[in-house]
């Protein structure tokens, strides 16, 4: 009898003294992709937080808070709230919660502070939390100058030259004329330009009869973190440029350089002949 009331006051004891345990909740940050994050694109963010299986904690509550340099798109809600407590046997306690946001355009390159709020319902210590974090953030996307090098009405062929302004280096680039009212492209209307360091230019030709005005391109590389990226460009196409200058005047045509290099050939060849055949009838 005696035994028995010891045993049930010693779990009496036990019970009270885990229920009297203090809820102790704590947030990290886990991972952020991309790594690191752009200016103007989206991010994901998952965070863990850890002390739920204390079912002291009560409801628990953890937010993301709104504020620079990230945003939620409209009627997303950054507020989770859990019950503590409720977690399987020999699994992890853990909470993880994602968030995918936005990264303000005028975001900094480096690291940015971003915050999150967590509290419990433990009686009244209960205090809610506040822990900054850090986004790291990098503008790897690549601006272009694109201009109209040159145009040979004979050949039909339009140059472009393209300088990649950015201070970041990109790779697999390829400029593509889409289909217009503007521009008629005979054969392949995108080429393979390949890789373009910052501050460095390049050319690429195609085959084509453009009229005045704005010839719409695309620009497609792949940046520092491997996004693929397309840039739309408009630029302004002036025949007058290019139409009657001396340096094609000077030039002739292929084909007929060629027909003439034949015409000489077959004439050679002619001759040779004949004067071989009066060479024979003189023996």
């Amino acid at each position: 009898m005696k035994r028995g009331f010891v045993f049930v006051m010693l779990s009496v004891f036990l019970i009270s003294f885990v229920m009297a345990e203090s809820c102790d909740l704590e947030a990290k940050l886990l991972n952020q992709d991309p790594y690191p994050a752009v200016p103007g694109d989206y991010v994901d963010l998952v965070f863990q937080i850890t002390g739920l299986e204390n079912p002291n904690c009560g409801d628990v509550s953890f937010e993301l808070l709104e504020k620079y340099p990230i945003s939620f798109d409209p009627n997303e809600n950054p507020l989770v709230v859990v019950k503590s407590g409720t977690y399987t046997k020999d699994h992890s306690s853990v909470l993880m919660v994602p968030y995918t946001v936005r990264v303000d355009e005028s975001a900094l390159d480096g690291d940015n502070t971003i915050e999150v709020s967590f509290s419990d319902s433990y009686g009244s210590s209960s205090v809610r939390e506040t822990k900054q974090f850090n986004l790291n953030v990098e503008d790897v996307k690549a601006e272009f100058e694109v201009y109209v090098k040159d145009y040979n009405f004979q050949t039909h062929e339009l140059t472009f030259q393209i300088l990649n302004t950015a201070k970041n280096d990109i790779y697999a680039l390829s400029i593509e004329i889409p289909k217009q009212e503007s521009v008629v492209v005979k054969g392949a209307n995108r080429n393979i330009v390949g890789d373009l360091d910052s501050n460095d230019y390049t050319t690429t030709t195609f085959e084509a009869i453009p009229t005045d005005g704005k010839i719409n391109l695309k620009l497609i590389y792949t940046d520092e973190i491997n996004e693929r990226r397309t840039i739309l460009q408009s630029i302004n196409f002036d025949s007058s440029y290019f139409n009657g200058r001396i340096a094609d005047k000077k030039q002739f045509p292929i084909k007929t350089v060629l027909f003439l290099l034949v015409f000489i050939s077959f004439l050679a060849w002619f001759f040779v002949k004949r004067n071989s055949k009066k060479n024979k009838v003189r023996r």
